[in-house]
């Protein structure tokens, strides 16, 4: 078995390959073109990067994620999310690095089988980093003004906190 998973990827890209060729398409040449434009997306999306991941860096350097952690945990209690995952809350939406180390931390510290370790799971497998999907997908679309599509997705990101932390509820 696992000498055919180790053969997936070459099949696959011997498979478009022969598959180009026989439609009479020059792949070499559709390759470079490809790299051409990822080069530039590249180039679009890195002012977006420079300034967001320092912007984490400093976030969780300063303390004030702790801080907010603490202010927040009475509410956070109250809607049923356990306070422990608040870092992660606050995480999520801009770094999905910073966010599996803060669930890391929050397993490590409560452990894997306690509510706020599987909620901490839960939501790092269904949430997405909101802010930098925005900046990577906006920018290599040229796009310069989000309108609703940040609200939206701020929206869409506390109910599914909400959802995870209900859902791991119910299942325990």
């Amino acid at each position: 078995m696992s000498a055919l998973a180790s053969m997936i990827a070459p099949l696959i890209l011997g498979g478009v390959c022969l598959f180009g060729l026989l439609r009479g398409t020059d792949v070499f040449a559709a390759l470079l073109r490809g790299a051409k434009d990822g080069l530039g997306v590249v180039r679009d999306i890195l002012p977006a990067l420079l300034i967001l991941f320092p912007a984490i860096a400093m976030l969780r350097a300063s303390g004030l994620l702790d801080s907010l952690a603490g202010l927040t945990a009475p509410a956070l209690t109250a809607l049923g999310i356990p306070a422990e995952t608040a870092p992660l809350l606050f995480l999520r939406p801009f770094t999905g690095s910073g966010a599996m180390a803060a669930a890391a931390d929050i397993i490590k510290n409560c452990g894997a089988d306690s509510t706020a370790g599987r909620t901490a799971a839960v939501m790092l497998g269904s949430s997405e980093t909101t802010f930098y999907v925005v900046s990577v997908y906006f920018g290599a679309a040229g796009i310069k003004k989000s309108r609703w599509a940040i609200p939206a997705a701020i929206a869409a990101d506390l109910g599914c906190f909400l959802a995870s932390a209900w859902a791991v509820r119910l299942m325990i």
